[in-house]
């Protein structure tokens, strides 16, 4: 069980949480949350999903889940998943980063988040802060849709790593139930997302460019070059003593009548194989 590391990071989610400063961290090798003491894993399995890699400063809101599952055998209630922002040049500020999440499934009504500063430059925002969050049914799975956008005025570029927490309330006190892992995304400015687009597409022009076999339109085909032999020609027992057709593809640069009597060769082996076998299995039934 990995266990929070960063107390301002959980002093602020019991002040949000209605805790205070009295939040219960678990020690190591205690167990948290909807478990019995016999636990030593989180039991909310937490995941961030469909997070896009780039945020344009001043663009749209972007779309994300956290998906939070329940391994145990019971119901886990008054849950609270807290956002984490962490950004390389810790120039983000509380104001910037605009998070909503949604209340049901289908996504209609949506509420915003209040971010705070800790002391170490990370920004925490509290899903359903005020609520009394979300209830995980035993061995189920909860999506939580989010969606989130960054103002105009954020520092650019900036690479930023989001973390989902996952919080119980139980009374006065708050427990770490679960974690996700980093997700990873930049902060860019309305320029660069456009050098962007207009590298996939010409990233998407040069493969529409391309046939069925990856070649370039009007490129020649690999069979380009080849001598055909005619339609209704038929295959001599004695190969002509000067051919005049090339190498057959992936044959070795050499040169003399090897080069026609290579196939015809591969023929008689593989006649002479499948006779063999049909032999072996008319001894067989015998």
């Amino acid at each position: 069980m990995r266990l929070c590391t960063c107390l301002t990071l959980m002093f602020a989610v019991g002040a949000g949480l209605g805790g205070g400063p009295g939040v219960a961290v678990a020690a190591v090798g205690e167990a948290v949350g909807c478990t019995g003491a016999d636990s030593e894993e989180f039991p909310i399995l937490t995941r961030i999903d469909g997070g896009p890699a780039t945020y344009v400063a001043g663009g749209g809101f972007r779309t994300w889940a956290v998906e939070l599952t329940n391994t145990t055998d019971r119901t886990c209630a008054d849950v609270h998943p807290v956002i984490v922002l962490v950004d390389d040049g810790r120039a983000l500020k509380r104001s910037q980063p605009q998070l909503e999440y949604f209340e049901d499934a289908k996504g209609t009504t949506s509420r915003p988040v209040a971010f705070e500063e800790t002391d170490s430059d990370e920004l925490v925002g509290v899903l359903d802060e005020d609520g009394d969050g979300f209830t995980v049914p035993a061995g189920g799975t909860l999506t939580v849709k989010v969606r989130l956008s960054v103002t105009s005025d954020a520092a650019v570029p900036n690479d930023v790593v989001a973390n989902a927490a996952v919080v119980q309330r139980r009374g006065d006190d708050s427990e770490w139930v679960g974690e996700s892992d980093d997700y990873r995304f930049r902060i860019i400015d309305e320029d660069e997302d456009e050098d962007e687009d207009e590298h996939e597409k010409e990233k998407g022009s040069e493969e529409r460019g391309k046939d069925a076999d990856g070649r370039r339109d009007g490129s020649p085909s690999p069979s380009a070059g080849k001598s055909e032999r005619p339609a209704g020609d038929r295959v001599s027992a004695e190969p002509d003593p000067a051919p005049d057709a090339g190498p057959y593809p992936g044959e070795l640069a050499a040169s003399g009548a090897g080069h026609v009597l290579l196939p015809y060769a591969v023929g008689v082996l593989a006649l002479a194989v499948g006779g063999v076998l049909a032999a072996g299995v008319r001894r067989r039934r015998r």
